[in-house]
């Protein structure tokens, strides 16, 4: 246990002692080295935290926090695979473009071969 979880637990048994009638506020203070102020101060905040800790929780597990560094990254990289994907689709595309051009080529000088046979 902690050097301040000992302290709240130090803290917490002198406001029950309070609570419970054992000891006044005066004495609880004292012991705790603070003013009646700060006693009521404390005593408050423990308590209201003691009711927020016994609220009805929602059953089953708690939702896993959503990490939004992890969220972006992800979306990045969906945006990414996206471009890469459109760019190689350029490129074939490109590829294919090249290939015909190289085809119309080949033909047309294979037109003109045989246009100069067909002459001679």
């Amino acid at each position: 246990m902690s050097l301040n979880q000992e302290l709240a637990r130090q803290r917490a048994q002198i406001i029950m002692q309070v609570r419970s009638g054992r000891i006044t506020v005066t004495a609880g203070a004292r012991q705790l080295g603070i003013s009646r102020k700060t006693y009521y101060q404390w005593e408050s905040r423990g308590l209201e935290g003691m009711l927020k800790a016994l609220e009805d929780q929602e059953p089953g597990r708690p939702a896993l926090s959503v990490d939004t560094e992890k969220q972006a990254l992800a979306g990045r990289i969906q945006e990414l695979e996206q471009q890469l994907l459109t760019a190689n689709q350029r490129v074939a595309l490109k590829n294919s473009q090249l290939e015909y051009e190289r085809q119309q080529r080949a033909l047309e000088q294979e037109t003109k071969e045989r246009v100069k046979k067909n002459k001679t």
